[in-house]
């Protein structure tokens, strides 16, 4: 690591990452579809996270579809050894801002095989089931990502906007290494933060500045800060597509966490 970890670290699936990641939605067209419109400046926030500390990249099948994982390959592969790679499936995407939670076994192991081959690597640090599929047993969607790790394919595996229920069922077809829900000050009550505190699970906020609605009322420091002070086992995964963003986020990583 050529630089100090903004927000300090946290162990996330057994790796040592900085405890500020980074989202990678945003380096996506309108609707999280497509490229984006600068891909010089998407390629220049993931080459700037990665120098400035940012060790915990999270990205998803769907965020395009497939757009930022091919983006992540062309521009940061092979992907530094301290760099924690977080991707999602479990979500398909027929048009520009509709997504719709797809579970069945067979699509879920096809789609962990595309995400390898688009990412070029042989195993995914950290797959998150996208989102539970109500039509499809909670069982068999866990169930199918363990048989994933059992071969191989998947090092961990993370749950994404998920109830304490759900995390404890879950929990009982496999080891849960990460929960993503969306939290922020504007949207700050969720009862897996306690639940992961309790059981040991690192909690991922996702959305932390609400799409930068907060920005011009809160500034940065002061979102970023309330998450922090949560807990030890959060750690936020703020999105942008601006290396000028970038910047400001992991300069108030190292405020926050001096």
């Amino acid at each position: 690591m050529t630089a100090l970890p903004p927000g300090g670290v946290i162990t996330i699936a057994g790796k040592r990452v900085s405890r500020l990641g980074l989202g990678t939605m945003r380096l996506t067209g309108p609707g999280t579809w497509g490229p984006p419109a600068d891909v010089t400046a998407a390629r220049t926030v993931l080459r700037a996270a990665i120098d400035s500390g940012i060790t915990h990249l999270d990205t998803a099948d769907a965020y395009g579809p497939h757009t930022v994982e091919d983006l992540l390959r062309r521009t940061l592969h092979p992907y530094p050894d301290e760099v924690l790679l977080a991707t999602k499936v479990g979500m398909v995407r027929p048009a520009p801002n509709v997504w719709k939670p797809l579970g069945r076994p067979d699509y879920l192991r096809a789609a962990v095989e595309a995400c390898l081959r688009r990412l070029a690597i042989d195993r995914i640090d950290l797959c998150y089931l996208h989102r539970i599929d109500p039509a499809v047993p909670l069982a068999d969607q866990v169930g199918e990502l363990a048989a994933l790790q059992d071969e191989g394919k998947v090092a961990a595996i993370g749950l994404s906007k998920v109830t304490p229920e759900q995390i404890r069922h879950a929990c009982q077809v496999a080891a849960i290494a990460a929960v993503q829900n969306c939290l922020n000050l504007d949207e700050p009550d969720d009862p897996a933060l306690t639940y992961c505190a309790d059981n040991g699970i690192p909690y991922i906020p996702y959305r932390p500045l609400n799409a930068g609605r907060l920005i011009p009322s809160a500034g940065i420091d002061k979102p970023l800060g309330w998450l922090l002070a949560l807990g030890e086992h959060v750690a936020p995964i703020p999105a942008t597509s601006s290396p000028q963003h970038l910047h400001a986020l992991v300069q108030a990583g190292h405020r926050l966490h001096p």
